[in-house]
């Protein structure tokens, strides 16, 4: 319901006017149906003054700009209030004003040299350098006309600034349609600053949608430096960077395996929590591939989850191979109730050159093992108790000398854990497994394996002992026995070990810096007597890598079917420089198995040594921005490096990383690994990987590109080779032209996703 008009001068000419307050500079009379303000040299003056005054104004605002905050939403029942020099009017039908006018009403203002308020429309119409600010959105225009309720309108030729995108433009028209939506014809839009911006779509309309948060350019062409780089009949963009449904843009690549890629990928976000993409390429040698990509995640009840993505690919009819090619990933977890998860990981290929021929990275080409594994889980107070299934496919490397052992499948898997802390100054453990294990060449049969623990800890903050006896029994049911084996067999074997150490504290200084120092002797006894275990099978038994958490085991080999006899104790030593803080900055170790019994239980025909090897390490942070770690494996034999690494990474500031590593393995590895990204040139930095087998003097996994970033936009190239078997390479190379507020236009896949995987540290120059 409209309010009954406020007028500061001759309020009984308007009695029926909505409510509008009009405030003028000097009073006025009226005539019975025509009102004209009388002018003075008073007024002239001031008139004079101000025309000056908003000359040198708008003489500044050559562009509008968004004031920082967003004002109030529009209200219904706000006031009108308008201001000008003078004004005049009919009862009941309308107020023209002149003169500097400004119009507010809520959230929305508009200023102009003449304006009209019609009543009976509830509409300003505005001509001459109008300046429209809605919601912190601000036009400029030569003519507007505006609803004052509802903030509907039009304005003419007009040059805008969007306060949410950062967007800027000009066109022939802008309709407000609502608060949200407005549609501008043959316009521009582009987040650059300036009059002439890097970067523009220009369209025949755009649709831009604050509520929806998504832009729609219909006949659109993308201009880089005034250069036309993208048509599209209809092009779909977030107003924000947030999530959005629609076409995303084209990609263009090169590699030496599939030839010229081609790929529109459309992006479907089906709800908040759910999206799909869709994604066709065209790959010239091989066939038109189609793939698809679905996440999700959600809640089952209050506290449980479910998430999981499935990627699956297609090329029928491959024209190299001439055979169906395809692949398929998925990975699921959900709570079906308290304590209760499913879970799987799926992966399938359709044969084993597929990795080789799509992967885009060393890291999927290496992955000759795929995994299918489904479990459920049941999670109590201090026990678990699992069901799982698991199956490898294995894709054979033809070129390799040697070909990939097949794993047992475990057709189902039975597992129990229970631990408990603390029960009258004891601790308790217990693992039980049930599994059937499938080969289809080796032998097959069902494994029954238990281990139950009870160690007594003694803690103190200057030591520690930990007794601990453990007793391990298996029992085996074989379907196909080998010659010589029994189809049932068992066996039963105990362990004991004491852990202990000491803990040593003192005050020192290092390099001009106080430090805590600590020193930690350690020893580790273990002793398990033996059992002859070969004539039992193998199903999942394997020599453990060698390292400091390993020899720190009671058992030196992984899995249930060996135990090793030992009688044996480790000995370490480490030294930690700590801050006052408590960080640590320094870590330095040395550790050494010694063996008091020749090993019986082995997998192979080698001696075991009175003595392991002798480990190295060290590890430290100076600061924030320097840091690094070696290690080092010495034969205790011929006292020579049987494994060795080295690292270090320098970051002295954002955007600038280098990383250096070599690694060593006497007679199968000698790698050394650089990478790094680096400011060249104002605005230019360079990223590159490289990562060489001295060994085989060839690059395993190389990548080399240039980076540039811009107020509004960023330019990155990257050539990319890595190996996709033990002879064979893969080459390819990709350009990302990325639009602040826009897009990501690419040629040859996403050189971004390539940096962040190769380079460890690294951040795009895009980031603020």
């Amino acid at each position: 319901m409209r309010r009954k008009p406020v007028l500061s001068h001759s309020p009984l000419l308007f009695p029926t006017i909505p409510a509008i307050v009009v405030s003028v500079l000097l009073p006025a009379f009226f005539s019975e149906a025509r009102a004209q303000a009388v002018t003075s040299s008073s007024f002239e003056e001031e008139l004079a003054r101000n025309k000056k005054k908003n000359a040198e104004v708008r003489k500044d605002e050559k562009k509008p700009e968004a004031k920082p905050e967003t004002k109030p939403v529009d209200d219904k029942d706000a006031p009108v209030i308008v201001k000008s020099y003078k004004f005049w009017g009919r009862s009941d039908r309308f107020i023209h004003f002149e003169h500097d006018v400004d119009v507010n009403k809520g959230a929305l203002n508009l200023r102009s040299d003449k304006a009209s308020y019609r009543f009976l429309e509830d509409e300003v119409e505005a001509s001459g350098n109008v300046r429209v600010e809605k919601n912190g959105d601000c036009y400029y225009g030569d003519n507007a006309t505006l609803q004052l309720d509802s903030g509907a309108g039009r304005i003419d030729n007009p040059v805008y600034k969007l306060l949410r995108s950062n967007a800027q433009g000009h066109a022939r028209r802008i309709d407000l349609l609502d608060d949200e939506r407005s549609l501008i014809h043959e316009g521009t839009y582009s987040t650059c600053e300036g009059l002439n911006p890097d970067w523009y779509l220009k369209a025949n309309t755009l649709s831009l949608d604050t509520g929806l948060d998504t832009g729609v350019a219909g006949k659109s062409v993308l201009y880089f430096k005034n250069i036309p780089i993208l048509a599209t009949p209809s092009m779909t963009f977030p107003l924000s960077g947030a999530r959005h449904s629609g076409f995303l843009p084209p990609t263009v690549g090169t590699t030496s395996k599939g030839g010229v890629e081609f790929a529109l990928p459309y992006y479907w976000n089906i709800a908040p929590n759910r999206d799909l993409t869709l994604y066709p390429k065209m790959v010239s040698r091989r066939g038109i591939q189609l793939g698809a990509e679905a996440r999700y995640m959600g809640e089952t009840f209050p506290g449980g989850i479910y998430k999981g993505e499935t990627t699956v690919e297609d090329l029928p009819s491959d024209r190299i191979t001439h055979t169906n090619r395809y692949a398929v990933t998925s990975v699921h977890e959900q709570d079906l109730m308290p304590g209760l998860r499913l879970a799987w990981n799926i992966n399938v290929a359709s044969d084993d050159d597929y990795p080789a021929d799509f992967s885009t990275s060393i890291a999927k080409t290496a992955q000759r093992l795929l995994s299918r594994e489904t479990s459920l889980i049941y999670y109590g107070s201090f026990w678990n108790l699992g069901l799982r299934a698991t199956n490898y496919q294995v894709l054979q490397d033809t070129t390799a000398a040697v070909p990939i052992g097949r794993p047992y499948d475990r057709l189902p898997q039975l597992q129990f854990h229970a631990e408990k802390y603390d029960v009258m100054g004891l601790d308790f453990m217990m693992d039980s497994s049930l599994t059937r294990f499938w080969h289809p060449s080796l032998v097959r049969g069902d494994r029954f394996a238990n281990t139950f623990q009870v160690s007594a800890p003694l803690i103190s903050s200057g030591y520690f002992v930990t007794p601990k006896v453990s007793l391990h029994a298996t029992n085996y049911h074989l379907v196909n026995p080998n010659p010589g084996q029994e189809q049932d067999s068992h066996r039963i074997v105990p362990t004991f070990s004491v852990d202990s150490g000491l803990v040593f504290e003192r005050q020192t200084n290092l390099l001009g810096r106080d430090f805590t120092q600590t020193l930690e002797p350690r020893l580790f006894y273990v002793n398990t007597p033996y059992r002859d275990q070969s004539k039992l099978p193998n199903f999942d038994s394997g020599l453990a890598d060698f390292n400091f958490a390993q020899i720190f085991s009671e058992n030196r080999f992984v899995g249930q079917d060996r135990i090793g006899d030992s009688n044996q104790i480790t000995a370490a030593l480490v030294s930690r420089y700590l801050e006052q803080d408590g960080s640590e900055r320094l870590k330095l170790a040395m550790g050494q198995r010694f063996y008091f019994n020749t090993q019986k239980v082995r997998l192979d025909n080698t001696v075991s040594p009175s003595r392991s090897d002798l480990l190295l390490a060290a590890s430290g942070k100076w600061s924030e921005q320097l840091s690094g770690d070696l290690g080092f494996q010495i034969s205790a034999g011929t006292r020579q490096s049987v494994q060795s690494n080295y690292g270090i990474r320098w970051q002295p500031e954002a955007k600038k990383v280098l990383n250096v590593s070599y690694r060593f393995q006497r007679d199968s590895l000698e790698q050394v690994d650089i990478s790094g990204q680096w400011p060249v040139a104002q605005r230019w930095y360079a990223v590159g990987r490289g990562n060489y087998s001295l060994m085989d003097k060839r690059v395993v996994d190389g990548l080399a590109g240039f980076e540039y970033k811009a107020d509004c936009w960023s330019l990155r190239f990257v050539a990319q080779r890595f190996a996709v078997n033990s002879t064979t390479s893969n080459t390819g190379f990709s350009i990302q032209l990325e639009l602040s507020g826009l897009a990501r236009l690419g040629v040859g896949g996403n050189p971004l996703e390539a940096l962040k995987r190769n380079i460890y540290g690294y951040q795009p120059n895009s980031d603020r």
